[in-house]
């Protein structure tokens, strides 16, 4: 019985609750908010809170669209922004994982390995060491990796190196921080073996 009433409650509850990003860009201030701001502050101006800043979802288009939109971002730089492709496929945590336009919304974070990017039959590869990917429903997919670089400007006598080092650090390591780091390095090193040797 209680059951029953607390879903008929949720339900309607949630069916009439709208999603911060289906707000409506016009209004750029809260009202009651700058009201207060004025009564504390009448000399500065209000800053502007998060409803400022929010923009409308992108609308779900009818039919599945031809091509996906990649945006490929890193901490310090763009690598891909607003490119319209056939196929992306990403190292996700639980495997690779294609995307194609109209995709099912998804968040998959990323491990160490190949990012492709297919246009045509143009494949542009990319080792990626870790980060999220966002795939929106609008046929947009958001790549956010911590470190890229494209696969072709990889040095696999470095790859090498580093994997030997980083492996004779495991073996020596005595604190559980030093482990993790030389893991950390083993697990990178060993992928990037992985991406280069084929």
């Amino acid at each position: 019985m209680f059951r029953r009433a607390t879903t008929g409650i949720l339900a309607r509850t949630i069916r009439t609750r709208l999603f911060s990003t289906d707000l409506s860009a016009a209004q750029t201030i809260d009202s009651a908010f700058a009201e207060a701001w004025k009564k504390v502050a009448p000399n500065l101006d209000p800053p502007k809170t998060p409803l400022s800043f929010m923009q409308p979802r992108l609308p779900v288009p009818s039919a599945i669209p031809s091509k996906l939109t990649v945006n490929f971002v890193l901490p310090y730089a763009s690598e891909i922004s607003g490119k319209e492709v056939d196929m992306v496929i990403i190292p996700a945590s639980t495997g690779q994982m294609g995307v194609l336009p109209g995709h099912v919304s998804t968040i998959t974070e990323l491990k160490p390995g190949v990012l492709s990017v297919h246009e045509g039959n143009e494949v542009k590869k990319y080792f990626v060491s870790s980060g999220f990917a966002f795939i929106h429903a609008n046929s947009i997919a958001d790549i956010v990796a911590i470190e890229a670089a494209p696969l072709d400007q990889i040095d696999s006598s470095l790859v090498q190196k580093g994997l030997a080092d980083f492996t004779q650090k495991l073996s020596s390591a005595s604190t559980d921080s030093e482990k993790a780091e030389a893991q950390i390095g083993v697990d990178v090193h060993s992928a990037l073996n992985a991406a280069l040797t084929g």
